[in-house]
């Protein structure tokens, strides 16, 4: 596995790699993208895994973008764990891994932005203005550095990923965005970098969220449609006999392209969370298939 912090470092390697296992009976050699901000878990690492299974030469970025931290968000203690992160690339088979600093992601003079309108004003584009524009800027730039074929990301964070897959449609990109599922712990928690935050109090609670969509989910399948109902019946699992220590910021089901609520909910849809524990901020979804929930 090669570490590198240049675009020309990542160019070479990627070059070098592409003609190590180009092969006659292929076209070109698939290129792989999984993009973090580093504090990797077992969730990061099974996207790797599966990038390395599906694609010939893979790369691990691992970069904080400083664009989209708002005002008196956690930059500045957002944990920085490289050796660790190396460690687990290197594991999960990855070759690359490109760690760059803000400089030479952003030289001076930097001056271009890349929004996505419409979806972002909602959900956590409200709670974090100029948030989805600093993702969206970085993955350009992330993609325009790597130039990979796949770009993977999990199902956790589904507002940013339905973005990202949006701003590829409408730059006519050209690359596979491959969706992954939310890895979870053993009481259904969704594995987050941000989940070290929690005190033990804290993270005893957290579980409620993935158990209130759950029980939305149910409940869809089970015949209910309107979505009122449905948070009613959330909303008994987030405050058991009245514990209000989970502050929701949102919980809304919507529709799953463009992310507009729905007041009746559909096959398909998914329901949508965001709240905090104390000043920890987790995010969570289900899809509603009407099927059997997990």
């Amino acid at each position: 596995m090669e570490v590198v912090v240049t675009r020309d470092e990542l160019h070479k390697q990627r070059h070098a790699l592409a003609v190590k296992h180009h092969h006659k009976e292929m076209e070109r050699p698939l290129i792989g993208l999984v993009p973090t901000m580093g504090a990797l878990h077992r969730g990061h690492r099974a996207l790797i895994e599966r990038m390395c299974a599906e694609c010939d030469v893979s790369v691990v970025s691992i970069f904080v973008n400083p664009k989209q931290f708002g005002q008196g968000e956690d930059l500045d203690v957002y944990p920085r764990t490289l050796d660790s992160d190396l460690s687990i690339c290197r594991a999960a088979g990855a070759h690359i891994v490109f760690a760059p600093a803000d400089e030479e992601v952003y030289p001076p003079g930097y001056s271009t932005t890349v929004s996505v309108d419409g979806m972002t004003a909602r959900w956590c584009g409200q709670s974090r203005p100029g948030h989805f524009n600093g993702v969206t800027t970085v993955v350009a730039k992330l993609l325009g550095a790597c130039r990979p074929d796949r770009v993977y990301f999990g199902e956790k964070d589904f507002q940013q990923l339905q973005v990202v897959k949006r701003m590829v449609r409408d730059l006519d990109i050209g690359i596979d965005i491959v969706a992954c599922p939310t890895v979870r712990e053993e009481d259904g928690l969704a594995m987050s970098s941000r989940n070290q935050y929690l005190s033990p109090s804290e993270r005893r609670i957290a579980p409620r969220l993935y158990a209130a969509l759950k029980r939305m989910a149910a409940c869809y399948s089970g015949g209910v449609q309107d979505v009122e109902s449905l948070i009613v019946e959330a909303k008994q699992v987030l405050y058991p006999s009245g514990d209000d220590t989970i502050k929701v910021e949102y919980l809304a089901i919507v529709e799953p392209e463009a992310l507009t609520p729905r007041e009746r909910a559909q096959h398909g849809d998914r329901a949508l969370i965001a709240a905090k524990l104390g000043t920890t901020r987790l995010i969570d979804n289900i899809a509603l298939t009407g099927g059997e929930v997990g």
